[in-house]
């Protein structure tokens, strides 16, 4: 199944982000489960928050990946949404 996360970063994290970046983006990697991923930009085109789509056997495998991710680890994010999504285009 496929599992959108919409993470939010919290309020001047931008230094969070970028200490654990390579950690998340080596846990992307080795789980071997995100179909696609980025961050989402402010107004000015930093990184304020992530968007993943998960593709894992339910939503409890989303929630321990979720858990398990080094910027939530790290409490970079404000917010996270997990939803099932559908693939129709792409």
């Amino acid at each position: 199944m496929r599992i959108a996360l919409i993470a939010k970063d919290k309020s001047g994290a931008l230094e969070i982000r970028k200490a654990n970046r390579d950690a998340h983006l080596a846990y992307i990697a080795d789980t071997g489960v995100v179909e696609m991923a980025g961050p989402f930009l402010d107004e000015n085109g930093g990184m304020c928050g992530s968007l993943l789509v998960l593709d894992v056997a339910d939503m409890a495998a989303a929630n321990a990946w979720a858990e398990n991710d080094p910027y939530a680890k790290a409490g970079l994010f404000d917010t996270v949404t997990l939803q099932e999504w559908k693939k129709v285009i792409g």
